[in-house]
């Protein structure tokens, strides 16, 4: 009779080491795969950022490009786009603390590139016009450089 209890207790525990045997094995897929879900998120971001950036520069860009509609100007740390709007009025694009800034002003209006809205993180942004090419040299949150090389329709007056 005494067999017998021991050889239950035996059943029984090594039931129990199986199955936490098996809860570990679980936990750890699920680790596993917590972990890729992040990693493919925080890739999936940093591309969409970057991506957005590009696009959003290039549609501006379309909207204002017309005779002497586009400009590159000093502004603050670096340079600016200057994209003509309405009479007496233009928007720059510009890089500023981090982020991709906007700012819609008068011409006359003197104003700081911390004045603008932000839109979003980047490390840094170069504009260059030269014979009515259009060159955004990009740095990303994430370290990595995108160039977006745009011919303006307007020709090579369009960035006088």
């Amino acid at each position: 009779m005494k067999k017998r209890t021991t050889q239950h207790h035996i059943d029984g525990l090594a039931a129990l080491l199986l199955f936490g045997i098996f809860a570990v094995c679980v936990l750890m897929v699920l680790l596993t795969g917590a972990n890729a879900y992040r990693r493919l998120t925080e890739r999936d971001q940093q591309a969409y950022q970057r991506r957005t950036c590009a696009q959003y520069i290039a549609a501006r860009v379309r909207q204002a490009d017309r005779l002497n509609g586009i400009k590159v100007e000093p502004f603050g740390d670096g340079n600016a786009l200057t994209l003509a709007e309405d009479a007496g009025y233009h928007t720059l694009v510009y890089c500023y603390d981090g982020w991709l800034m906007e700012l819609y002003c008068g011409v006359d209006a003197e104003l700081e590139p911390q004045d603008g809205e932000r839109l979003l993180e980047m490390e840094g942004l170069e504009f260059s016009l030269e014979d009515g090419l259009l060159t955004a040299v990009i740095d990303g949150a994430d370290g990595t450089k995108d160039v977006l090389r745009l011919s303006l329709r307007s020709g090579k007056e369009g960035g006088a």
